[in-house]
């Protein structure tokens, strides 16, 4: 694992994994499943404008924003590094562990700035100890999650 910093909500959500017995780590997980927000209205019903992430086993979608309106509500008139990203997803019910994957990142990362999500090192899905707690198959979907919401990052707030 390379040696680079989590952003500080992750840090503590994955010390927090770290902390607990592998059996507990299952509970904790499930707990971020069913913490993870609803889609907001804009995007109900709406799953063809979101990015399927493939190496999830259950179907899972994406879609970054990134700000462009500042907290006032007017034009955001910071540099695109500066902007906030906000990350949101759909899962079904039925995958606790694909929804707890998501809640982990939505938690550790919704509201950090674009250079924030974008530092973050391709390595973090590891870090939460849960290698023994879940197959490496469902960690990839984890890390395929984390890809595609740093390439969104990127894209989108070069076009801010």
């Amino acid at each position: 694992m390379s040696d680079e910093p989590l952003p500080a909500a992750l840090a503590e959500i994955a010390e927090d994994f770290a902390n607990l017995p592998v059996p507990q780590r299952l509970e904790l997980l499930l707990e971020f499943s069913e913490g993870l927000p609803e889609l907001p209205e804009r995007y109900a019903g709406r799953l063809g404008e979101m990015e399927q992430v493939h190496e999830c086993q259950s179907p899972l979608f994406l879609v970054v924003e990134v700000g462009d309106e500042g907290p006032d509500g007017e034009p955001d008139e910071r540099p695109a590094g500066e902007r906030p990203v906000h990350l949101f997803f759909s899962a079904p019910p039925e995958a606790p562990t694909t929804r707890g994957f998501a809640g982990i990142l939505h938690e550790g990362l919704d509201g950090l700035t674009v250079e924030e999500v974008l530092a973050v090192p391709d390595d973090a899905p590891f870090r939460f100890a849960l290698g023994e707690a879940v197959s490496p198959l469902r960690l990839r979907g984890m890390v395929g999650m984390l890809s595609r919401i740093k390439r969104q990052t990127a894209l989108k707030s070069q076009a801010a």
